[in-house]
């Protein structure tokens, strides 16, 4: 059907915040749409929130007719109610730090903002006080892509103020795409020195935002305070010093408790986007209506009855935030003159991801490609002059294993590190800074599994 365009001004544009019921014409005709008015996506067009969640956005003259609704329950701001505390209950600290898991919708904007005081959250999720005692701290309101090292110091120092306000576990708040990278920071700055946090530490973010229907955040909170409440003691030897709680499939109901030394985030916007690398979780958590269960891997059961006893961390281990790393990715397009541009900027180690077994462009068989007998010079350079070259996995799982192939050989003859490597490739990278960090030897720094990085059995 051909579109009819209305005279602009015959129908006044609702305001933002108003429930309404509209008629609109479009391409194919008239539509009806029930939802909530936000400010627009842009101007003369009027944007409307969908009791599903999803928003659509038509130009103003396409509005035909509306009528206000009344506002749904869920949108109206009322007092908040927290149910009563029980003081019999373990006390965790929740520590937000941005990310939509600790956020809810303002329906008079419809934009998403940080709620993150303890009356909210119980206001929001009241099967929280069955669980635990909830207080919280906000360390910033950040997009995750923002953090650095000096906030991974920040969150460090936090858990270990949270143990000894006496609190029994902790819960961080994180945004997704680099959720991963900090579980990793936390768990060398915490264990890194052959040491364990007091109790557990559980990192949780929601793929989807809590206005939508299909968001994940409720049962990852939940279950990432079931898990600082009654988790078991962390060993600090299988990357258990600080895990990742997000969802186990797509659908609703399992949590996965992954070590946050072994999970990568892989997709980005399913709900089971975080799995293990080389790995497997280390426990599930089951949401039902009747409340939260906890069952352990057999492996990881077994692995605590064998671990060895690590004294109570007294003090986090810091990065020094000006470290910097370069990172290359190898293949057709690395070039020696890559290298030396930013090796001259003065990083402190350079960080290949390899391919296959972790092999770069080094030789020139053929002598047809003199480009990479000048990488193979360019690395050499880095190692004569004590700049660590680090070998991780481009393929992200598998080890990297330069036993194999003589290239592989070549590299190791180099002085490259990285053969035997099993941890997602950021873990290793996030090793690395701490490892320069703290002043250590880093090629023994690196190659030592110091709380679970190294994984013996690779699990497909």
């Amino acid at each position: 059907m051909e579109r009819v365009a209305h005279p602009k001004g015959m129908v006044d544009a609702p305001n933002p915040g108003q429930r309404i019921k509209a008629s609109l014409t479009t391409h194919n005709g008239t539509v009806e749409h029930v939802g909530l008015v936000l400010p627009p996506s842009a101007k003369k067009h009027i944007s409307i929130k969908l009791d599903n969640g999803y928003n659509v956005s038509y130009p103003e003259d396409a509005l035909i007719s509306w009528e206000a609704l009344e506002s749904s329950p869920s949108t109206i701001a009322g007092a908040i109610v927290a149910p009563p505390v029980n003081e019999e209950l373990p006390r965790v600290r929740l520590i937000h730090t941005g990310g939509t898991i600790a956020s809810k919708v303002d329906y008079a904007t419809g934009a998403v903002e940080a709620r993150f005081e303890p009356e909210e959250l119980l206001d929001e999720l009241p099967e929280l006080a069955n669980i635990a005692r909830l207080d919280a701290v906000k360390i910033g309101n950040m997009f995750s892509d923002d953090i650095r090292p000096q906030h991974w110091n920040i969150m460090a120092e936090a858990c270990m103020e949270a143990f000894a306000d006496g609190c029994h576990g902790v819960v961080i708040a994180h945004g997704t795409d680099t959720l991963h990278i900090t579980s990793a920071a936390l768990n060398f700055a915490l264990s890194g020195k052959g040491e364990r946090p007091p109790g557990c530490i559980a990192m949780v973010g929601s793929q989807r935002s809590s206005d939508r229907g299909s968001s994940d955040a409720a049962e990852n909170l939940l279950a990432a305070v079931h898990w600082a409440a009654t988790g078991p003691a962390p060993t600090g030897n299988v990357g258990d010093s600080v895990v990742v709680v997000m969802h186990d499939t797509s659908s609703d109901g399992i949590m996965a408790i992954h070590s946050g030394l072994a999970v990568r985030k892989m997709h980005s916007s399913r709900r089971d986007a975080f799995q293990p690398v080389n790995a497997q979780p280390l426990a599930n958590i089951t949401i039902t209506p009747e409340g939260a269960t906890t069952e352990l891997l057999p492996w990881y059961e077994k692995e605590r009855q064998q671990a060895l006893s690590r004294p109570v961390v007294a003090n986090a281990s810091s990065y020094i935030p000006t470290q910097r790393i370069a990172q290359f990715i190898a293949g057709p397009w690395l070039h020696s003159e890559h290298i030396e541009a930013v090796v001259n900027t003065g990083v402190q180690g350079v960080v290949i991801h390899g391919t296959g077994l972790g092999h770069l462009p080094i030789d020139d068989p053929q002598g047809d490609a003199p480009e990479n007998t000048l990488l193979w010079r360019a690395l050499t350079r880095c190692i004569n002059r004590e700049l660590p070259v680090l070998i991780v996995n481009q393929c992200i799982h598998g080890p990297v294993d330069l036993n194999v192939y003589s290239k592989g050989r070549k590299q190791q003859e180099m002085g490259l590190l990285g053969h035997g490597i099993t941890s997602a490739p950021e873990t290793m990278v996030t090793k690395l800074h701490w490892v320069l960090s703290q002043n250590m030897d880093i090629p023994e720094g690196m190659m030592a599994n110091l709380c679970g990085e190294h994984r013996d059995i690779l699990m497909e």
